[in-house]
């Protein structure tokens, strides 16, 4: 069957990015006024002073809403969506982690989109649904974990199902990305750590996932190698700007090459917050060496070049860099003092059926190179209990 490789989004990297963001609007096609969404993490930290006096100064009028929750729901996209409105503005920036993107892109699919914002959802075939019209958006991240500066999806919680709605259109990717690793200095070592083990899983899984995508594949094992070689300096020296701009760099790769598809680690961590409470990041970062363990016969080939990578020696056997993947992995894992077990990190053992139910119905394992059932989910998961 035909492959398509999609690139399309403009992305503007290295220190001092974030003084092309009034440019990159005006590009995209705001007049005059700008709604920045963020949350109260990022006004506490003041990272705003790398946004808003540049908005300013390039004539702009901005209005900035600083509600988005962690895991944001409907309830606080339509708040943000009403203030939006009210305010006049004629574009969007979106600053800060996951979250805060996911509001941002969400509110500009609500500003002239109408109904619940479920019937958009991809378990409800409601891509063909989104339309052009979504005001410009530039995306300012501010981690270096989840890529969705230049994901085409957004993902939200869906509070009367208690689990995430993913909703996905090439029409939802941002007009421009802004990766300036000045943003991320003030990013804890434990949370640099996670973001950068989780732009890892979703670099390995979609390089591992099913399909023909030389593009992604390329763009996967050079985002793997860039966090091997830079993760641990970033969260030794929090102001290692090389190594932070390294890993914006692989996390927005991550993200690009998973328009290739993930894996089963995706759906697991995509059920461990509604049901555990258990960050999105923090999951893959659990559950990455099940995984690998799990679809090791099935991709041997590739792991091998995961493992070289992720440094192991290119002239080794094959088989003997494959088997070796999970190891390095977990490994890195211990050594930036993340938790390996899911029963380190909130989760409950009579949750395991409720969270296979919840992996199960997410679509991300589907380009599994291994398919992946019930009986799967389960013995992955007790495997990182």
């Amino acid at each position: 069957m035909p492959s398509l490789m999609t690139f399309p989004t403009r992305i503007i990297h290295g220190r001092g990015a974030a003084r092309e963001l009034p440019a990159e609007l005006k590009r995209a096609g705001a007049k005059e006024r700008v709604f920045v969404v963020t949350d109260h993490g990022i006004l506490k930290a003041n990272l705003l002073r790398f946004v808003v006096p540049q908005l300013e100064q390039a004539g702009l009028k901005v209005t900035v809403w600083p509600e988005a929750q962690a895991n944001p729901d409907e309830r606080n996209v339509a708040l943000g969506a009403e203030a939006f409105k009210a305010s006049g503005a004629d574009s969007i920036v979106g600053v800060g982690g996951g979250s805060a993107l996911d509001a941002a892109k969400a509110i500009a699919l609500v500003a002239h989109h109408e109904g619940s914002l479920s019937k958009y959802a991809e378990s409800q075939n409601g891509e063909s649904l989104i339309t052009d019209q979504i005001p410009p958006l530039v995306l300012v991240p501010t981690t270096a974990g989840t890529g969705t500066e230049v994901s085409r999806s957004l993902v939200l919680m869906d509070r009367s199902l208690g689990a995430k709605m993913v909703i996905s259109s090439d029409h939802l990717l941002a007009d421009a990305a802004i990766l300036d690793a000045e943003l991320t200095v003030s990013l804890p070592a434990f949370a640099t750590a996670v973001a950068g083990l989780d732009a890892l899983g979703r670099n390995l899984e979609a390089y591992l996932a099913k399909g023909d995508h030389p593009l992604a594949d390329a763009i996967a094992l050079d985002g793997i190698a860039r966090i091997a070689k830079h993760l641990k300096a970033a969260v030794k020296n929090p102001r290692d700007l090389d190594a932070r701009e390294q890993l914006m760099l692989a996390s927005a790769f991550g993200s690009i090459a998973a328009q290739k598809g993930l894996g089963a680690s995706n759906s697991v961590a995509r059920a461990l917050l509604p049901i555990a409470g258990t960050q999105h990041g923090l999951g893959n970062a659990v559950m990455l060496t099940s995984v690998i363990h799990f679809n090791h016969a099935f991709a041997e080939a590739r792991m091998a070049n995961v493992a070289v990578a992720l440094g192991f020696d290119s002239r080794a056997p094959a088989t003997e860099a494959a088997a070796a993947c999970a190891k390095i992995i977990g490994d890195l894992r211990h050594e930036l003092g993340v938790p390996g077990k899911l029963s380190h990190v909130g989760v409950k053992h009579e949750q395991i059926p409720e969270i296979v139910e919840m992996a199960l119905a997410d679509l991300s394992h589907l380009s599994s190179p291994r398919p992946v059932g019930e009986v799967d989910f389960e013995r992955m998961i007790n495997d990182a209990f």
